[in-house]
């Protein structure tokens, strides 16, 4: 994800330099931050979803309400 993340990064800064030119400095560190971060964080809680389903911690919740509900009528 890292290398994806990475790859993102330089995609995003060329279109903007395409679009925008030389502007400032910030504008790019600035979205190369907020495109690192956010794909950096999606895939933390992507893996969070993979880790919680695999080590089987969705299963063990018990769910009063589920029980209730009779989808066929």
């Amino acid at each position: 994800m890292a290398l994806f993340t990475v790859f993102c990064i330089s995609v995003s800064l060329a279109i903007l330099f395409y679009v925008h030119g030389w502007v400032s400095i910030h504008m790019y560190i600035a979205t190369a931050g907020g495109v690192g971060f956010a794909l950096m964080l999606m895939a933390a809680l992507m893996g969070l979803v993979f880790l919680s389903s695999g080590s089987g911690h969705d299963e063990s919740i018990d769910d009063p309400v589920s029980k209730d509900i009779n989808p066929h009528g």
